[in-house]
């Protein structure tokens, strides 16, 4: 029997962290739908506010003008569908931390998945290096989180250079209009202006979510004084570095490109939320989540 090699991806300890910090908010406030309703949820009426809502869910305009307190009730018949489009290149197989950032990212979609998957909605995973590698539609129940969980896991999954537009162009070209919700996993280190129209497309067509995972020497260089030699792993051409010259460069041309993400987000009314391998998933996402949401109630 051959063995799968798995990556450093403690799943079980993810999704009980962040099932333990969501459960009273998801349970009490009634706004988990909110969270990832698509394009396909339509307001239906106003309803009275009742003691057991969220404050913050509160329509003021509409409480002003009828002299009560409303809430927006939607339009909700159907289920869930999700898709992560999850980046599996080189890119993503690096780390100066504990975990790599394909290993955080494993956990921070594990965690994300499981909560859509046993709230009753259905998850989907698409995974892209160069190409999209794999695609599970998405469905619900224990047996396809784990039929997903498997594929994320696993290190045959990673590899070969990473193209975002791929995956960007496959949820726009191949997932159809019952998908309410699209999540970019990545850490958009490729990302540049070639990228601007598609990823406005993909917003244009679905719920966007970007999550960006990203290890600090992504976005500034080691602190050492001696020069070392860096090699491109997709060419193999090597560059001896200064770092003392180079790190000023290397951190502008980083902050200038995640400028450049934030303002394409912001304007296509995508959120991101940034992440670091150096920090723990609790509390950005639940903190992530949950802004999210009351934004999305007070529209």
């Amino acid at each position: 029997m051959e063995f799968k090699r798995r990556i450093n991806a403690d799943v079980a300890g993810s999704v009980a962290q962040l099932q333990a910090v969501m459960k009273k908010f998801l349970l009490k406030q009634k706004i988990y739908r909110i969270l990832l309703r698509g394009k396909g949820l339509e307001f239906e009426a106003y309803r009275t506010y009742a003691p057991d809502d969220d404050s913050s869910t509160i329509d003021w305009k509409a409480s002003k003008r009828s002299n009560s307190l409303l809430v927006k009730q939607f339009r909700d018949e159907r289920n869930l569908k999700v898709v992560f489009i999850v980046d599996a290149g080189d890119n993503m197989i690096f780390g100066s931390q504990k975990k790599l950032k394909c290993e955080y990212a494993a956990e921070l979609v594990a965690a994300f998945s499981h909560m859509i998957i046993s709230t009753g909605d259905r998850a989907g995973i698409a995974f892209f290096s160069d190409e999209i590698k794999s695609f599970i539609k998405p469905g619900g129940g224990d047996k396809h989180f784990h039929r997903m969980i498997d594929i994320l896991t696993d290190s045959a999954t990673y590899g070969k250079p990473s193209n975002l537009r791929a995956g960007i162009d496959f949820a726009i070209d191949y997932l159809n209009k019952n998908i309410d919700s699209v999540v970019l996993v990545s850490d958009f280190i490729n990302f540049d202006r070639t990228m601007v129209k598609p990823l406005a497309t993909l917003a244009a067509k679905f719920e966007t979510v970007a999550l960006m995972v990203r290890d600090p020497l992504d976005d500034s260089m080691p602190k050492i004084s001696s020069e070392f030699i860096l090699e491109d792993p997709t060419t193999g051409q090597q560059l001896l570095v200064n770092p003392k010259v180079a790190s000023e460069s290397y951190e502008k041309l980083a902050i200038k490109q995640k400028r450049l993400i934030k303002e394409v987000c912001a304007s296509n009314n995508i959120d991101l939320l940034e992440l670091s391998t150096n920090e723990s998933l609790i509390p950005g996402l639940p903190e992530f989540l949950k802004g999210r949401a009351v934004k999305k109630r007070k529209k």
